[in-house]
């Protein structure tokens, strides 16, 4: 059984499906990214608004938690994502 298998049994959308094995793909093994929405949007051949609509519908199922990161000049950088595994 594969450790995503739990993804399909859920009721998400299938652009929330692609976004949160994206992330996956792209985490460090503390479950950690951030790639920029435009990157995953273009990656994953999805408008920007349709990533932002998977990240709401994950977030909402509690399976993303995000925090902004912010550059040394103060400007906005990059979302974190941290991905949650259901026990």
């Amino acid at each position: 059984m594969s450790k995503l298998s739990f993804i399909y049994d859920m009721d998400l959308s299938h652009r929330a499906v692609s976004v949160y094995i994206y992330l996956w793909n792209r985490a460090n093994r503390q479950h950690e990214c951030y790639p920029a929405i435009p990157t995953i949007a273009r990656e994953l051949k999805l408008s920007e608004s349709t990533v932002r609509r998977a990240l709401g519908d994950l977030r909402k199922a509690k399976l993303i938690e995000t925090e902004q990161r912010y550059r040394e000049s103060g400007g906005t950088s990059t979302l974190l994502y941290r991905l949650k595994v259901p026990a």
